[in-house]
């Protein structure tokens, strides 16, 4: 019963309190019929009440007298009987379709009754999406339902403040942070391109240009997640098997690609392709093989990379899509930013769909981004 719907609960309770309601009125008034007949024979005379003249007058001897005073008490009483059976079959065949249109209207009142809370469920389901912007907007008196409605409202207001306060603050400090990084990138080049440097400095200088490149990564991939966390504005037909072919042009994997068309923003999916295969291929094994599918399946589309890396801990696989995370065998490694699968899971996201990965049997890693196909 718990997994009924609140509506057919409520239209059941509904019909139940009004056949219980009846039938609680059909026996009261069977009660109050049945002693009213019996008060009402005990107040009329009968023919045993007559005096003996009377009897006399009617020429009967007292054996037949008394016969048809039990025939007609007989009567009576069966009569009696006859109505009582009659109210109470009638009565119920009237309970019984009055209890089926009382269903009914319950049914319709549930529907009425519960049609905010349908309206509040699709504005969440909307919400649970990524669209932050959305509101109930519940019109109607200012009931229970409303107040819900109204105090969900708010909640949406600030979350979507407090999330576009903290993209902006970002996306802000990001740009704010390529600028340094352009100009110490400039200064490391200039001093390098001097005639006859050092081999001091031309390795402190490499190592500077390695660091601040993996910090321009980082940079770029904070500013694309921050994209990928807002709402799309560019919506164009993409096939995931061209942008997949596109990636993977001069890179050494397999790749099986057949039409999936989707809808959504074709820059950040081509990242998506872009950041599974590049990971791929950076934590693999020597002489790994990397596979690359897209294929379409019913109402997805679906993109899946693997690898034939080292052998990763299932337990640790939730922890990759969250930001700055790795495997603590990668801690401290400069291949990478952290942001890679984050970006793909926030992607796959924002256009409708989902991200998961699970660990190969031998080793590797395999990734499976599902989004909805165009319409």
């Amino acid at each position: 019963m718990k997994h009924l719907r609140i509506r057919v609960r409520l239209t059941a309770l509904f019909g139940a309190l009004f056949l219980a309601g009846g039938a609680l009125l059909l026996g009261l008034t069977y009660v109050l019929v049945e002693q009213n007949i019996h008060q009402r024979n005990a107040g009329s005379a009968t023919i045993g009440d007559l005096p003996d003249e009377a009897k006399n007058l009617l020429g009967l001897d007292q054996r037949r007298f008394f016969d048809l005073v039990q025939q007609l008490q007989e009567r009576q009483d069966r009569i009696e009987q006859d109505t009582l059976n009659a109210l109470l079959t009638q009565g119920a065949i009237a309970l019984g379709l009055l209890t089926v249109i009382g269903i009914g209207v319950g049914w319709l009142m549930a529907e009425r009754a519960l049609r905010p809370v349908g309206q509040i469920t699709e504005t969440a389901r909307r919400v649970a999406g990524g669209n932050l912007h959305e509101r109930i907007a519940l019109q109607g008196p200012r009931d229970e339902i409303k107040e819900l409605a109204d105090t969900f409202d708010s909640m949406l207001e600030r979350l979507d403040q407090a999330f576009d306060g903290q993209r902006r603050f970002a996306a802000n400090a990001s740009h704010e942070l390529r600028t340094p990084l352009t100009i110490n990138r400039t200064l490391i080049e200039v001093a390098l391109s001097r005639p006859d440097p050092p081999p001091e400095v031309v390795q402190l200088g490499e190592t500077l240009l390695a660091v601040n490149a993996r910090h321009e990564r980082l940079i770029d991939g904070l500013l694309t997640l921050v994209a990928s966390e807002q709402e799309l504005t560019v919506r164009d037909r993409v096939d995931l098997a061209e942008v997949a072919r596109h990636v993977v042009a001069d890179k050494d994997v397999e790749a099986a690609l057949d039409p999936a068309p989707v809808i959504g923003d074709p820059v950040l999916l081509e990242r998506v392709v872009q950041n599974l295969v590049d990971n791929a291929l950076a934590y693999n094994v020597p002489d790994g093989r990397v596979w690359v599918r897209t294929v379409r399946s019913g109402n997805s589309a679906r993109l899946v990379v693997e690898n034939t890396g080292p052998v990763i801990p299932g337990y640790e696989v939730p922890g990759l899509f969250e930001p700055f995370r790795r495997l603590r065998s990668r801690t401290g490694s400069a291949r990478g930013t952290g942001l890679g699968l984050s970006i793909v899971r926030s992607v796959a996201v924002a256009h409708g769909g989902s991200a998961e990965a699970e660990p190969r049997d031998g080793g590797g890693l395999r990734v499976t981004v599902n989004l909805p196909t165009e319409n």
